[in-house]
């Protein structure tokens, strides 16, 4: 009798591991399934990130323009600082090598507490072209040499580079213009040459400037952008953006955004469409054109909340004397358009854009 009763224990104890394998089984079975499912899914987005199209400079009006940090190609031929291997010798290397460092570290030689002159603000001219001017999307100088002389459209006569170099002592650096003849600044030149030395004059080239995005079919949000501020900017540019000074305190570890150290209203970064691109394509720190941090509309939003913020002025009224050559996101007037300088300022822009081409049709 005992035996009969162990004997049945047994078969019940096998069944119920029986039982529970077959459970283990399925659920493992299951997982393979998943697994397999998603290794597929993720080699179709992949393959589809491949063939994703660079952006073009023209912006256009998308609802898209609010989603997306999608990773971005490059093209093979893509313009490339040439190697420090061909700085040449002798005093046409100091040159460049001085003007490589000059751009680096502007504040140094031309800040509060600068070493040649105290004419600008303490922010180096690399901190809006990235790298001494080598970064794609960064505000690169591979085509500055190039493309001068040139008509300048906001003087509206023709300039030289060294002309180019002082209007950025005075607006990106708030400053003075340096002695354009001086040392430093053909020193900068020369470094500018060496740098696009093999770009020709009315090259295109891929990702020379901050990369234009779509329009937003609504305005920029200031406050909306203050949230973006707050979560990826604050940690390195300051509550109040006033960036992070260096042991030096003379010079910037990060830069200002906005106060009294900071561009003034002139300078190119104060205009919207620039400033938005230049954010997507460079930050926060660490985001590239090829892999970007924020959306498109992050991007705008907090381009808007930076430029809302107090910072010095400068007297423009001569800027811009021909309307037809106005950009649309220049935030004073006046225009050849009926829109008012808020929405020049932070959009919506294709309306803006489509009158402007109207008034122009209807001209011609």
């Amino acid at each position: 009798m005992k035996d009969q009763e162990e004997e049945k224990e047994l078969i019940r104890a096998v069944a119920r591991i029986s039982r529970y394998t077959i459970c283990i089984a399925l659920v493992a079975v299951a997982c393979i399934g998943i697994l397999i499912f998603s290794l597929i899914h993720n080699g179709q987005t992949v393959s589809n990130t491949s063939r994703v199209k660079p952006a073009t400079n023209t912006p256009t009006s998308t609802a898209g323009a609010s989603a997306g940090n999608t990773q971005h190609a490059i093209p093979a031929d893509t313009w490339k600082a040439p190697d420090d291997s061909t700085i040449p010798a002798g005093k046409p290397g100091e040159a460049i090598r001085y003007g490589r460092e000059l751009i680096a570290h502007t504040a140094q030689y031309f800040g509060p507490k600068g070493s040649v002159a105290t004419i600008s603000n303490g922010m180096n001219c690399q901190n809006c072209h990235l790298d001494a001017g080598r970064r794609l999307f960064g505000n690169s100088y591979a085509g500055f040499i190039s493309s001068y002389p040139k008509l300048s459209n906001r003087s509206g006569r023709v300039a030289q580079p060294a002309e180019r170099i002082a209007e950025c002592f005075e607006r990106s650096l708030a400053g003075k213009t340096p002695d354009t003849s001086g040392k430093e600044v053909q020193a900068i030149l020369a470094y500018m040459k060496w740098l696009g030395q093999k770009v020709k004059k009315g090259q295109k080239l891929f990702g020379s400037a901050t990369g234009q995005l779509a329009y937003m079919e609504n305005a920029a949000d200031p406050e909306k952008g203050s949230k973006v501020y707050l979560m990826k900017c604050q940690s390195c540019h300051g509550a109040n953006g006033e960036g992070v000074l260096a042991a030096d305190k003379g010079t910037y570890t990060y830069p200002p955004l906005w106060g009294n150290h900071s561009y003034n209203d002139g300078a190119g970064m104060y205009r919207l469409t620039n400033f938005a691109g230049f954010v997507k394509n460079n930050m926060p720190f660490g985001a590239t054109y090829q892999n970007p941090q924020l959306t498109d509309e992050e991007a705008w939003n907090v381009a808007a909340f930076v430029n809302s913020q107090p910072r010095p002025h400068k007297d423009q009224h001569r800027d811009w004397t021909n309307l037809n050559k106005k950009p649309i996101d220049f935030p004073f007037g006046p225009y050849i358009d009926s829109f008012s300088e808020k929405q020049h300022k932070f959009g919506p822009f294709k309306p803006i854009n489509d009158a402007q081409k109207a008034l122009t049709n209807k001209k011609s």
